[in-house]
């Protein structure tokens, strides 16, 4: 895929920005589009800092990062999206959004663009059945933060053709990233195993078998883990570890993805981590 070709991408939040900033960086065009301006706004103010840090750190220059952040144009009507080879849709990890999102990307773009989702353990054979195109519908599940973090999961479903595949795994690379293939599962690589690792974290944290600071400590010293289990739940988002338990739960119908009771009335009660600056620790505003 040439960077003469425009590359779509649906959401601002954490994971968008930092895929419209990996794509822009690397000479594409970008449509970057929320519902919203001030999720816009928010979004490109993110980019811009994470631009300017990388130019402060010389792995940028300062006019390239000015140029990278004029190749993103921000929209609300998905309509504009038209002319894009590829959108990536980064929307909250809910089947019924991401469904509503594919079929009306599948009224809205040319018939050989490719629709990819940055989910990060919902089904991509069943997004497909949402469109008309399902040989060219398949998961491309970058991580966070984006700019930094080299994995790309590439996730096939049942229907996506070889040449969708190679043609998203070698974006990829044109990213700087590393694509590892994966198969179509609930959570695929990376969750199917990491959840519920941070899953059982919390029932030892509501059972008392130690505080969080405690069990990440164990992690950090025991495991050489860059960071504890509870702190990353934080990062990721109490909510998003939530939905992906779900997903598990569901798509197994397995009682070990049960979610930990103590995670649901987190959430419940608001405390996201990180982002709302209070899960299992806090974090100043």
């Amino acid at each position: 895929m040439s960077e003469q070709q425009t590359i779509g991408v649906i959401g601002a939040g954490t994971m968008g920005n930092g895929i419209a900033h990996v794509f822009a960086a690397r000479g594409f065009q970008v449509i970057l589009c929320d519902v919203e301006q001030r999720f816009l706004d928010r979004g490109l103010e993110t980019i811009r800092k994470n631009l300017d840090r990388e130019a402060a750190k010389g792995k940028t220059t300062a006019d390239d990062a000015k140029t990278a952040l004029a190749r993103i144009t921000p929209v609300t009507d998905r309509k504009a999206l038209a002319p894009c080879a590829l959108v990536v849709e980064a929307a909250t990890e809910k089947f019924e959004v991401k469904k509503s999102l594919f079929a009306e990307l599948d009224r809205i773009l040319a018939p050989e663009a490719i629709l990819a989702s940055n989910t990060s353990s919902i089904s991509i054979t069943r997004l497909a059945t949402t469109t008309g195109r399902a040989d060219r519908v398949i998961g491309m599940h970058f991580f966070n933060p984006v700019p930094v973090m080299k994995l790309v999961e590439v996730i096939r479903g049942m229907a996506t053709s070889q040449q969708t595949f190679e043609r998203v795994r070698d974006l990829a690379v044109q990213l700087g990233k590393t694509p590892v293939e994966v198969n179509d599962a609930p959570g695929f690589v990376s969750n199917r195993v990491l959840m519920p690792l941070l899953n059982e974290a919390m029932y030892a944290v509501m059972e008392g078998v130690a505080t969080p600071e405690a069990i990440d400590e164990v992690f950090k010293l025991g495991m050489a883990h860059p960071m504890g289990p509870l702190t990353l739940a934080d990062f990721i988002g109490l909510d998003v570890c939530l939905d992906i338990m779900r997903v598990l739960q569901e798509g197994f119908g397995d009682p070990k993805y049960r979610p930990c009771p103590l995670l649901v009335r987190m959430v419940d009660a608001g405390w996201l981590g990180r982002k709302s600056g209070r899960g299992f620790f806090t974090y100043p505003a």
